[in-house]
Parts: structure tokens; sequence; C-alpha cells
């Protein structure tokens, strides 16, 4: 499917144009700064139009998955960290994530462009240090491959059993350009680095009495952000805006009286808002 045409960027730009959020994300933008581990896969709630046909087609709340690489300092393989350092005009300091956007393709930004943004923290659970390291050099090497459109397609095609599809149209998922390997999708990209150090996302499981417990891995051009909020070897980890840590939180969480009604103008975002200042760094 081409990209590369006039009329295709002013639909390009027509599904990725965001929504202003109606009101502030539940989440602590500047504790996840603070606290997310080089590895670690975020799951964002986005607000475009493509993000809610992704919503549609996966049935989740969660349209979009990044991969935490750390900042510059994080990244131990010095070739590696140059790329990084060519490929990101942005401060040393910066939380860096590896994404795959439509119109974009696979590339490093900040992490600060998801401030407004709903975000969760999926942790691979017992990752050892130089497997992340693989798991980011891997995601890392992917740079500048495109946005795979026509996978997402098919994806939907498989993810929905549509019985008013020809049957022929349900049985060539990813049989067309099947060696093509330029382009990709956000889960895609993630799954693969994992994939590298054999950590399981969500695998298939095999069990009889021959040879026991098996386990085959989900092919990658099937994966979906869901997949690592399902997960069991992701640990799931959230900051919530007001802070639950001592027993009894509750008790003191700011209520609104039952006859008061949300002011919608203080929950609009403003458009010339930046994103929340932070300091110090985690050496994570």
């Amino acid at each position: 499917m081409m990209l590369n045409n006039p009329l295709s960027g002013w639909i390009i730009r027509w599904l990725t144009k965001e929504e202003p959020r109606q009101q502030p994300a539940p989440c602590d933008f500047e504790r996840i700064c603070h606290e997310i581990h080089p590895g670690d896969v975020l799951l964002i709630e986005g607000r475009s139009r493509v993000s809610e046909v992704i919503r549609v087609i996966t049935q989740s709340p969660w349209s979009h998955s990044v991969l935490y690489l750390g900042r510059l300092h994080d990244i131990e393989n010095e070739a590696v960290r140059e790329r990084i350092s060519r490929l990101y005009d942005g401060e040393p300091s910066d939380p860096l994530i590896l994404e795959a956007m439509l119109g974009e393709g696979v590339i490093v930004c900040s992490l600060d462009k998801y401030y407004q943004d709903h975000i969760r923290i999926c942790r691979p659970r017992g990752l050892t240090f130089v497997d992340k390291q693989m798991v980011v050099n891997q995601a890392i090497s992917e740079v500048g491959k495109g946005y795979n459109l026509r996978q997402l397609l098919d994806l939907g095609r498989f993810l929905f059993p549509w019985s008013f599809l020809p049957r022929r149209w349900r049985s060539v998922l990813f049989q067309h350009n099947v060696q093509e390997t330029t382009k990709t999708v956000c889960s895609t990209v993630i799954s693969n680095a994992f994939s590298t150090v054999s950590f399981p996302i969500l695998p298939t499981i095999s069990l009889d009495g021959e040879t026991g417990l098996r386990m085959f891995q989900l092919d990658p051009r099937l994966s979906v952000p869901r997949d690592f909020d399902y997960s069991p070897y992701f640990d799931i980890i959230k900051y919530p805006l007001v802070p639950i840590d001592e027993s009894g939180f509750y008790r003191d969480l700011p209520w609104a009286n039952q006859d008061e009604e949300p002011d919608e103008q203080q929950s609009q975002p403003e458009e010339t808002q930046e994103p929340p200042a932070w300091t110090g760094e985690s050496g994570r």
C-alpha cells in the first residue's frame, strides 16, 4: 500500500490527528519518568482516529505500545549509544522510547510526547540486565523501517471472524509480500526484540504425556498492545495521580461534594501547555 503521495499524506494526518483530552490522564507522568526501567513496555491509550480503530480491532483500551530505552547513559553498547545520539536531537538526560508510528515508521523520541496520555507500565519479570540491553539493541536496529499498514489491516481480518468476508480473504493473512522485512507495526517490533532473548509474551502452551509441557512463541506479526497487559510474564505497574502508598489512603482522597458538578473548562488541556518538569535521574 503506497503512502507516499499527497492524498495518502492527507489521510495519514487525518488518522493520526489527536483530539484534546477531556480530563487529566489518571496517571502520574512525573513519577513514571523517575521509576521506569530500560526494557519496560509502555501501553498508551491514544487519542487519534487510528487509535480508535486499533481499540476496536483488538477489543482493548490500549491502542499503542512503546519500548523504553532509558536515558542515553543507560545504553551500554557504545556503537548503539552513538547511533542514538545521531538519531535523537535532544538532551542526553531525556527519557527515550522507541515506537513505530503511522507516517513515520520506527523512530526514537522522548517519552515527554505522551505526558497528556494514560500510560501503563508492563515490566518483563526476571529479565536480566544483559538481556535488557540485548532487547534494547535489537529494537534500535529496527529504526528507519516503515509502518506496515497492510499488516494492521491483515491483523484486523485475523482478529475479527467476519462471516461476510469471502473465505479466501480470511485465509491469506500476511501472505502478500511475506518476505518483506522493511515495514512493521508498534507491537511487532517490540515482540521481535523480546524474541531475540526467548522472553515469552503470550506463548501457545502444549501439554501431553510424551513431551510434557512445551511453549511456542507467538508470531510477532500477530502481537497487539493488549498482549503485554494480559501476559503473566509482565508485571503491571501503575502510578496514579493520587499516591496510594499508605494504608487507608482512600480516606484522604479529594472527593467533591455530591451536589458539585465537574468544571469542564478546567478539565480541558491548554494548547500551549508544556510537559511537566522533572529533575534528577534514576540511573536506571
